[in-house]
């Protein structure tokens, strides 16, 4: 049996002398309680945000992409092109092109990036998905007529109204193999059939069209892309994948996951993420002073027994551990209340959105996503600050001598 954590349990449901030192002690529980409630929601909803980001991009962005090392384009082979789409771990492969365009539409102009894509595109991100497609409708030729999906932030620029089947964008293209000024682009007119929103980086540069209209723009060989992109099947190890992939294509592509395709803005969220654990660990930490100061209310109020404790033969380092250990209790039992709270805030938001965001975003309320994973710094944060907050008052119990004086 562990005396020290026997007594330091039984001191801390025990009654005190002055009802003072029970308000400061359920303060300092409160104040703990609240400090890893916040610890876990702020964590939560830093990942709600990178998930529904992440989300976002994966309409856009595949889960793997193949670029040439070197230059813009390559050819592709149609033999390697059916190994790739052999692959176990391979569900669906889209051929690619892109390239700057200059837009026109009725006097409006834009610069944009020219997207090219295949009819498995679509399969690869559900950019086609009702929560992608914020009006028209996904068409990349229809008939002879071959269709633009604008970005939201393009389609602004150009006030285009693609509800309209009259209207037309005109795209110009430079010319690839002429040396003549007169004409020095290409052109070609289409027609506006949609418009995207996904992210703004995204919606203010791309339009998508048909792969043949723009290898036709770029007077490009056929078989000619910038890239591969692909969506993996489930469960597939996408380090294994680019294995396989380049024992068929060989060297000279760049192979990129989707976190290495946006592995700055992955950093910076971490980065983000961490910076407010911290804030909000300092003010934890402030509110430990409570702690400190019930710890030391306890000690005081328990002067007699520290010194028949030691009168009976306690040493300094048990009177010490028996407060360590009521400081490591309070804290214990804080940081239960504070993560039951958190977690009930959590089911709440998650299911109800209490707490809105304004009109505008992309979702009406905060997103918020709990992980295990975060629980392990949270509870370690807590109970190395509750620990710190218990030493001082610790040591004061140990100082109070075997036999006091009677006042």
């Amino acid at each position: 049996m562990n005396l020290p954590l026997l007594i330091s349990r039984r001191y801390l449901f025990a009654k005190r002398s002055t009802n003072a030192i029970n308000i400061i002690t359920g303060i300092s529980v409160l104040g703990v309680a609240i400090g890893t409630a916040a610890l876990v929601l702020v964590l939560s909803v830093f990942n709600g945000f990178e998930d529904l980001l992440s989300d976002l991009f994966g309409h856009f962005n595949p889960e793997l992409k193949i670029t040439p090392e070197k230059g813009k384009t390559f050819r592709t082979d149609s033999i390697q092109l059916a190994q790739i789409r052999a692959i176990p771990g391979v569900e669906v492969l889209s051929e690619t092109l892109e390239e700057i365009a200059f837009f026109e539409h009725d006097g409006s102009q834009d610069f944009g990036v020219l997207k090219g894509v295949d009819d498995q595109f679509a399969r690869v991100n559900g950019i086609d998905s009702d929560t992608t497609l914020i009006e028209g409708e996904y068409v990349l030729l229809d008939g002879e007529r071959n269709c633009l999906i604008l970005g939201a932030g393009v389609r602004n620029k150009l006030s285009v109204n693609v509800e309209n089947p009259l209207a037309s964008v005109t795209v110009y293209m430079p010319e690839q193999q002429t040396g003549l000024l007169d004409k020095p682009f290409k052109t070609r007119v289409a027609s506006p059939v949609g418009t995207f929103a996904i992210q703004q980086e995204f919606d203010s540069e791309y339009v998508l069209s048909n792969l043949e209209f723009v290898r036709e723009l770029l007077e490009s060989e056929p078989g000619t892309v910038s890239a591969l992109e692909i969506k993996a099947r489930a469960g597939a190890n996408m380090s294994d994948l680019k294995t396989q992939i380049k024992g068929i294509l060989g060297d000279g592509f760049v192979m990129k996951d989707r976190y290495e395709q946006n592995e700055a803005f992955f950093k910076v969220m971490q980065l983000e993420k961490w910076m407010g654990f911290a804030i909000t660990s300092l003010m934890l930490l402030l509110m430990a002073f409570n702690t400190v100061g019930a710890l030391w209310m306890i000690v005081l109020d328990k002067q007699r027994d520290i010194s028949t404790l030691k009168s009976m033969g306690a040493t300094d380092g048990m009177v010490r551990r028996i407060f360590l250990f009521e400081g490591f209790l309070l804290t214990l039992l804080g940081m239960g209340i504070g993560l039951l709270l958190a977690i009930i805030l959590y089911v709440v938001q998650k299911n109800w959105g209490i707490v809105t965001i304004p009109e505008g975003f992309l979702v009406d309320s905060y997103p918020i996503a709990m992980r295990a994973g975060d629980f392990i710094p949270i509870i370690l944060t807590v109970l190395g600050i509750g620990f710190l907050a218990s030493i001082l008052p610790a040591r004061r119990a140990a100082q109070v001598p075997a036999f006091l004086r009677e006042e």
